[in-house]
């Protein structure tokens, strides 16, 4: 089995420079690249599984996108924003596809990773020719997103591995069924111990700070932008949908299937927001489109 290599590169906002690490599995010299970012508050190690599945076809790269896990932390937490994500991002790509003939790569996006995707998809000229999209689209619903500010800006604390694991399987159960193996490494991937021997979520609080100040008026700004987003998109596109998802909902992603890059739709039956891709059925699924 391929092991990770943990590399970083360097990125600018406009409050100056922060590091951004990623994960690289499978054989550093193959020039076929596959990137998958992950949603909120998780980070690059929720792609273990589907890395190792996908390492002996690609050589898989999973960021941890700025101010989560590895990676560093903006000095002015009002530009954790898709678009400071997606400058990352090519930042990230240029480096991973260099020296090579070509900087084309695919993108597997969940949630929050998948509008950086549909992001940089859209652009001309986009280093993406092959895009997924996990649990997402243009449609986003202001009380949720205020809601999602208020719960990633709550610094909770637990005395013990187990409390802070009991606490991510608890907010987490929109993820769909998973045995005791699986819930713990995804608690330990996104669980540390502080200075004080408490265990917090790996992540800035800052995070919080744009998604409190969305009003009405942005939030419809933004569901437009991504709408025209999407219709720039001309790659092939998987849209991945968790059958019970409360945040892509059925009208979405029918509305998707008709627009922009038309994708296939794969609804994944008894799971919410959003499916891990931690089980073989699921992978599968990933595995057909990209490398099929």
């Amino acid at each position: 089995m391929s092991e990770p290599r943990i590399k970083h590169v360097q990125c600018c906002s406009p409050a100056g420079l922060h590091r951004v690490a990623y994960k690289e599995w499978g054989d550093p010299t193959n020039t076929r690249v596959l990137v998958c970012v992950h949603g909120v508050t998780r980070v690059g190690d929720d792609f273990d599984r589907l890395a190792q599945a996908l390492c002996g076809d690609y050589r898989v790269v999973c960021p941890d996108v700025v101010g989560r896990g590895r990676s560093g932390r903006l000095r002015d937490p009002a530009y954790y924003t898709v678009q400071q994500y997606v400058h990352d991002m090519v930042t990230l790509i240029a480096r991973v596809t260099a020296p090579g003939d070509t900087d084309e790569v695919h993108w597997f996006g969940t949630s929050m990773g998948g509008l950086i995707g549909m992001m940089l998809a859209a652009c001309e000229d986009s280093p993406i020719t092959k895009l997924v999209i996990n649990d997402i689209g243009p449609v986003l619903d202001q009380a949720a997103m205020q809601r999602i500010g208020e719960y990633i800006g709550q610094d909770i604390r637990f005395p013990s591995f187990e409390a802070g694991a009991e606490y991510v399987k608890a907010v987490s159960l929109s993820f769909g069924p998973h045995d005791d193996e699986e819930w713990r490494k995804l608690a330990s991937d996104v669980l540390r111990q502080d200075a004080d021997g408490q265990w917090v979520r790996h992540y800035d609080l800052g995070l919080a700070q744009p998604f409190k100040a969305i009003t009405p008026e942005r939030a419809a700004s933004d569901e437009a932008q991504l709408w025209a987003a999407w219709d720039r998109i001309r790659c092939p596109t998987l849209l991945v949908r968790g059958g019970l998802s409360d945040l892509l909902s059925p009208e979405t992603a029918a509305q998707m299937t008709q627009r922009g890059p038309k994708p296939r739709l794969v609804e994944i039956p008894g799971v919410g927001h959003a499916p891990t891709f931690l089980h073989e059925d699921q992978i599968a699924i990933a595995k057909e489109f990209l490398t099929g």
